[in-house]
């Protein structure tokens, strides 16, 4: 998450690394890789899509990547990028040479669909080498994890940088990576069995924010004909350029740096990453990195592109977690803030979405003010365009947890998305351990049955364009706002869904009534 909408933390669920087997070689444009093999697939990890973003690269579009001779190993993952320091949840090396990504593809693939996973962290945290994609291959798709430009190396906005750079306004410096990767896959997919046609881009938190951003881009357009967004907070309003310049100097004048021309830009570009993550604001307050409306790559908000049809005509998939509001522990537990925004209409709200508790109601408009009415509003608005558009819920707990937690935590699904749960961690928001981490060593035939199915309707999504590995998912229309729910008995479409509870959050939305 970033923009305007809070703190983002990434529940990652613990997806078990592959280790190497018998290597496997493949050449693409840039020279010959060594990559290993294990579950069952093809792996080739730590490819340059672009190169290293350093010295007068560094808050530059991503350049052509290197070339090499001789067989480049590609066995390990490469460094994460640079990062908040020890919050983050990745503690491996990291660089600012990190513009790489990984593949896994089924062995002797031969134009399969392909699916490009974009990680999460607040956009400042995170890195490609959390996800295993064996379960993809596995099951016939071309799997691809990439690592992107993070904190205010990925998204910062300077006077002297727009001045003296080629690239202008340009200050999504992470989400340029993400489309050069993207040309990346379209150029190189064929020499791993993947078809360059047949590109899905998904993500979740951050990830899903850079699908709703890649959605409207122009450099993106045509890079990819389907996008899943997982806790997307579609209705988050990027930071204006105005404000990213006046954060950027801000920044600069705490490390010395003032000035809007070439000495500014040289100083800036100089100094070490590590001054610049040491300003950078803790995770829980991150709210001012991420997207900027920064007129190049985002020209407009995600509410204003989908309202204004400006988003991409691929089929698409929206959808959330029942307890969005784990992100909120604060405002859960001190829930009288927001509802007095409420005026009179305090104890209706607490009715309608608590059913007379408080701390509830707060948990229930959180998570469908932030994610879950945004994701209707992306759906209905491809389903005015003709675009098939599916949303989904997801609110399934392992039975161990059910007693003491609320609901599926923010990025409770990654385990079952990716059909790994050989080791599950899920955040837990009970009491004052909202952010706790609990483990359950081993997956139930429940627990088995809602990943098999929440995965096999993301395969069939990327090799059809329609979710309906697990049956019948219907589409948005214009009169009709179905949604599947991934919960606790299985997979079941539910109409119209919690239909009173959005219309007044979306009211409120449009009248510019209270954020949550």
């Amino acid at each position: 998450m970033g923009g305007n909408i809070g703190p983002a933390l990434l529940a990652i669920a613990a997806l078990a690394l592959a280790g190497p087997g018998q290597a496997q070689n493949v050449h693409i444009a840039q020279g010959e890789l060594a990559g290993a093999t294990a579950d069952g697939a093809a792996i080739f990890k730590d490819i340059p899509y672009a190169a290293a973003p350093v010295g007068d690269l560094r808050w530059r579009a991503p350049q052509p990547p290197p070339r090499w001779s001789g067989a480049r190993q590609a066995s390990d993952f490469g460094p994460a990028c640079i990062q908040a320091g020890a919050e983050a949840p990745h503690h491996g090396s990291q660089s600012e040479d990190c513009l790489t990504l990984n593949v896994w593809a089924p062995l002797k693939a031969r134009d399969l669909p392909v699916m490009v996973w974009i990680h999460g962290g607040g956009f400042i945290f995170g890195t490609a080498a959390q996800y295993n994609g064996a379960a993809f291959a596995r099951d016939g798709v071309v799997f691809v994890s990439l690592n992107y430009r993070l904190g205010r190396l990925g998204f910062f906005a300077h006077p002297a940088l727009a001045k003296t750079s080629p690239d202008g306004d340009l200050a999504n410096f992470g989400l340029a990576d993400q489309i050069a990767a993207l040309k990346w896959v379209r150029a190189n997919i064929r020499a791993f069995g993947g078809d360059p046609r047949r590109v899905t881009i998904f993500g979740e938190s951050a990830g899903a924010m850079s699908v709703n951003y890649l959605l409207s881009a122009p450099q993106a357009r045509g890079l990819f004909q389907g996008a899943i967004a997982e806790s997307g907070f579609a209705r988050a309003d990027g930071e204006t350029l105005a404000a990213a310049r006046k954060d950027g100097e801000a920044v600069a004048a705490k490390l010395g740096i003032s000035g809007d021309g070439a000495n500014a830009a040289a100083a800036l570009r100089a100094l070490p990453a590590s001054a610049l993550t040491a300003t950078a604001p803790s995770i829980l307050a991150a709210n001012r990195i991420g997207p900027i409306i920064d007129g190049v790559i985002a020209r407009e908000t995600v509410t204003q592109a989908f309202a204004n049809g400006d988003q991409a005509p691929v089929p698409a998939i929206f959808g959330g977690n029942s307890y969005e509001a784990s992100l909120f522990p604060f405002l859960v537990d001190n829930p009288e803030p927001i509802l007095a925004r409420l005026g009179r209409r305090r104890d209706q709200a607490v009715t309608l979405y608590g059913g007379g508790d408080a701390k509830t109601a707060a948990a229930n408009m959180i998570t469908l003010s932030q994610v879950i009415e945004p994701d209707r509003m992306q759906a209905r608005a491809d389903a005015r365009r003709g675009v098939p558009a599916y949303t989904y819920y997801f609110s399934y707990l392992p039975a161990a947890l059910r007693p003491e937690v609320i609901g599926a935590g923010h990025g409770g699904e990654l385990a079952y998305v990716f059909d790994r749960l050989t080791k599950v961690t899920l955040h837990i928001p009970e009491g004052a351990r909202y952010l706790g981490v609990a483990e359950i060593p081993a997956a139930t035939p429940e627990d088995q049955a809602i990943a098999a199915a929440m995965h096999a309707d993301w395969v069939a999504f990327a090799k059809t364009g329609r979710p309906n590995g697990a049956g019948a998912w219907p589409a948005e229309t214009t009169t009709s706002d179905p949604v599947m729910e991934f919960g606790v008995g299985g997979p079941t479409v539910r109409p119209d869904f919690k239909k009173l509870q959005l219309d007044v959050l979306e009211a409120v939305s449009k009248a510019g009534g209270a954020s949550f």
